[in-house]
């Protein structure tokens, strides 16, 4: 079975040209600061912002210029803001921001045959151990292994969308990001904005300089998106999630049924889905190794009294369940709010 498989893009079976852009936050035109892409630093933050907003709209014109009819716009980041983090009144209005009145996977449940022809990535950042500007995927110490080869967020985001014959034809980020789509996705129109000179620093290209290439780029990738492939991964599918600082997953390691090894859990599914679905609940195990970093920085804090402490408290949430005097925190209903992707 192979790892992997391209295809003709499919039929557009409407005579509209619609185009998915996904923007993450890493890959930004003028960036070498990782806290532009964190909500937690609000000063930052909205430098940030001001990247994103510049590099789609660069992206949306060339898109528009080359011949699609229609650009929808997806949140592919999480930076915890509730909100877009696109500048929504700077935003090209010619452009349509995807919104959802519930929770849903921007990788996974948009893609649908016949909605869109063909799909761009903007903003993206390269692999775990790439050596990219905050190079991760899907999130902070995490691997992604399908078929045996370790891929980039944009690659998840082509084996999704392949699954319904549509193509990612654009991509901007480092030049790490780059390299490392070189070969899975040659066909893939890709504007280098910055080199990385580490996870933490950048050198970014001229910002004008890069926004024209953006646009450029984008146009040129639309014009000949029937000529690119869609991608899909062969199956079944081998998934395997590895591990490295700060998440860890060796509270897995002799667990009957678990295939565990060096900091890496494989699993076969029937397809993509089954394995995405399967790698993203391992996420959340691996993520467990983040506490040893929230202890490290209380007991920096609190100083000797913040281990008794933390003793104490674990001690009296058994006490008090086990005696029947503790519930579950209550939470107020959810305030509705509107989903544009990840937050």
């Amino acid at each position: 079975m192979p790892g992997r498989v391209t295809e003709t893009p499919a039929e557009d079976v409407d005579g509209v040209v619609r185009v998915l852009v996904y923007h993450d936050m890493e890959g930004l035109t003028g960036q070498s600061d990782p806290n532009t892409f964190r909500f937690a630093h609000p000063e930052r933050y909205a430098m940030g912002r001001a990247y994103l907003t510049g590099d789609v709209n660069a992206v949306v014109a060339g898109l528009l210029e080359g011949g699609a009819d229609e650009v929808h716009i997806v949140d592919g980041h999480g930076s915890g803001n509730p909100d877009p983090d696109l500048l929504l009144d700077e935003l090209d209005d010619r452009a349509e921001l995807v919104s959802r009145d519930e929770p849903f996977d921007a990788y996974v449940d948009l893609a649908e045959a016949g909605v869109y022809d063909a799909v761009a990535v903007v903003g993206m950042h390269a692999k775990t151990g790439s050596g990219g500007f905050a190079s991760h995927t899907y999130t902070l110490g995490i691997e992604f292994i399908l078929n045996g080869m370790p891929v980039t967020e944009t690659e998840v985001v082509g084996y999704s969308w392949g699954r319904v014959g549509v193509p990612v034809i654009f991509a901007s980020g480092d030049d790490r990001l780059a390299a490392d789509l070189e070969g899975p996705m040659p066909w893939v129109e890709m504007v280098t904005v910055k080199t990385a000179t580490s996870a933490s620093s950048a050198e970014p290209r001229p910002v004008d300089e890069a926004r024209a290439d953006l646009r450029a780029g984008a146009r040129r990738a639309i014009e000949s998106y029937r000529s690119a492939q869609a991608m899909r991964l062969g199956e079944p599918v081998i998934a395997q999630l590895h591990a490295v600082p700060p998440a860890d997953l060796s509270m897995l390691d002799g667990v009957p049924g678990i295939d565990y090894a060096d900091q890496r859990v494989t699993f076969t599914s029937s397809d993509f889905r089954g394995a995405y679905d399967g790698l993203v609940e391992l996420v959340t195990v691996a993520r467990g190794g983040y506490a040893s970093v929230m202890g490290e920085t209380g007991r920096a804090m609190a100083g000797p009294a913040f281990a008794p402490t933390y003793s104490d408290a674990l001690f009296d949430r058994w006490m008090d369940f086990e005696s029947g005097r503790w519930s579950a925190p209550s939470s107020d209903p959810a305030e509705r709010r509107t989903y544009h992707g990840f937050h």
